[in-house]
């Protein structure tokens, strides 16, 4: 190794867990967003049905654009907010545990994102902060039990 060659390493949860949720978003975007431009399209043509078969062709392939273009919007929406917020989450935490309250790190990362989040969406940030701290605590109960059972085996 080259002495004045620079190393970045990255804890793999922090690339693990943010593409995970974008996954999961992509999925949610494209069922949500395609179902509602969809519907979107049902509605906005309801008052004039097509009357031929070349007309039908023409309404069918159009809708069906519409809904794949509505579910690549939804899903892009859907992975960016989710991808963010995980993203946030994961930060947080490793930020936590660099400061040394590594033992606390999963509920101030979890109370952290519900501050951030509520934040974002006014009026439900108290939800959301206690949600995420219960959230924080259910994910370190986990990682205890999880200790636990390693040292058992």
């Amino acid at each position: 190794m080259d002495k004045q060659s620079i190393h970045l390493t990255i804890p793999p949860r922090m690339y693990q867990i943010p593409a995970m949720a974008v996954a999961v978003g992509s999925a949610i975007g494209i069922m949500r967003g395609g179902r509602a431009a969809g519907l979107r399209f049902l509605a906005e043509n309801a008052h004039r049905p097509p009357r031929t078969v070349q007309g039908w062709y023409f309404y069918k392939k159009t809708k069906n654009y519409r809904v794949m273009l509505g579910a690549l919007q939804g899903a892009a929406k859907e992975a960016g907010r989710l991808g963010a917020i995980t993203g946030g989450y994961v930060l947080l935490e490793e930020g936590i545990k660099r400061t040394g309250f590594g033992p606390w790190a999963e509920v101030g990362a979890g109370a952290g994102t519900g501050l951030l989040f509520g934040a974002v969406n006014r009026g439900i940030w108290k939800q959301a902060v206690v949600l995420g701290a219960v959230m924080g605590c259910s994910l370190k109960g986990l990682n205890m039990a999880r200790g636990s059972m390693d040292k058992s085996v």
